[in-house]
């Protein structure tokens, strides 16, 4: 919005022709989500406490010492993120921009599916929340709608195939399955952070450190000379999404202030949702959806833990972990909450290194 409004003043206010750097525009949505958040953050947390009188309903087979612990902390904090986020991305983002629309229609449908499934936990007061066949169809016809557009609006040769990491001129094309393995992103990524999201901190950092990731390589992409100069598939106009993945890390370094132990807000599936569906399209757009796997490997693991815990168990009558997913695990082993936290953190943040140098591995 302030880029169609100022920028084209840039001849008489020669200031104001900043706003046609990406990086300037990025900083501004990083800065924007972060004051948002602190200005609603306060209002916003009152008014989820007296909605919900009881706070987020913990569920029985969790941690016992969750039942004492987190009792009574309001969930739905993620409207915090996706207000912060939204508001941010379209004052410095370029309007015309296809992909960046996708990418809001993805994060904001995944938010509306949270934030039923969270309202139907609380008013009801169990953990159930929305029937998980219909919350997958749901999710699965937004990413298929997503993937259409997208597809509709990447360059040929890139429409409907799959770039290889490390392989500088390989892409295998998928045809009409590029559908569906877009939508696989998609809808897998957001589930993962879903699953990650179960202690205070433990899922806005490590997607914060994946958004700052792929606001870098949506950027590099976006730029012909750093694209060529890497050899990545460069993908018009998607550098644009590095404005929305920075008004992601704002907000979520807004939500981490009330969300640092003890939480005084949860983001619950509002949030979590709606993050990994972000995450998931972004990588889609940027055809780097096999980096996000490395990016994002500690939503990998936690993903990979419950489906192993899910098939021993079934198969054998035994269970792999004490409990699932993996963080839950080294609860029940003991470990302090902080230091699963911090840990799962370093761990993060050395997987996003490692998806950093995909890009120069070529």
């Amino acid at each position: 919005m302030l880029y169609e409004i100022l920028f084209p003043m840039a001849g008489e206010f020669a200031v104001l022709n900043v706003f046609r750097y990406l990086t300037f525009r990025t900083g501004g949505a990083v800065i924007t989500a972060l004051i948002i958040s602190f200005m609603i953050g306060p209002v916003l947390i009152e008014v989820l406490k007296a909605k919900q009188k009881g706070g987020q309903p913990i569920r029985d087979d969790g941690p016992e010492s969750h039942l004492i612990t987190k009792q009574g902390t309001p969930t739905m904090g993620g409207l915090l993120i996706l207000i912060a986020s939204v508001v941010a991305t379209l004052l410095w983002m370029d309007l015309s921009n296809s992909f960046v629309w996708a990418a809001l229609g993805v994060t904001i449908g995944y938010g509306v599916i949270g934030f039923l499934d969270d309202y139907l936990k609380v008013s009801k007061r169990n953990s159930k929340g929305l029937p998980g066949k219909l919350k997958l169809v749901m999710q699965v016809s937004i990413a298929g709608v997503a993937a259409f557009w997208i597809s509709a609006h990447l360059p040929d040769p890139l429409a409907t195939t799959l770039a290889l990491p490390f392989f500088k001129n390989v892409l295998v094309d998928l045809g009409w399955m590029f559908i569906v393995f877009a939508c696989f992103v998609m809808v897998g990524s957001s589930n993962s952070v879903n699953l990650t999201d179960g202690l205070d901190g433990l899922a806005i950092v490590p997607v914060m450190i994946a958004a700052g990731v792929f606001a870098l390589i949506a950027y590099l992409v976006g730029n012909t000379v750093f694209a060529n100069y890497l050899q990545l598939h460069y993908v018009p106009g998607s550098g644009e999404l590095a404005v929305f993945m920075g008004s992601l890390v704002g907000a979520a370094l807004g939500f981490l202030w009330y969300n640092a132990p003890p939480a005084k807000v949860f983001m619950g599936d509002t949030g979590s949702l709606a993050l990994g569906g972000a995450l998931g399209a972004v990588a889609v757009i940027t055809k780097h959806e096999l980096v996000l796997a490395i990016v994002g490997g500690l939503f990998v693991l936690e993903t990979v833990s419950v489906i192993v815990q899910v098939i021993s168990f079934k198969l054998t009558g035994r269970r792999v972990f004490r409990m699932a997913p993996l963080h839950h695990h080294f609860e029940q082993k003991g470990w302090a909450e902080a230091t699963i936290v911090i840990r799962f953190w370093i761990i993060a943040t050395i997987l996003a290194l490692a998806g950093l140098a995909t890009l120069k591995l070529r």
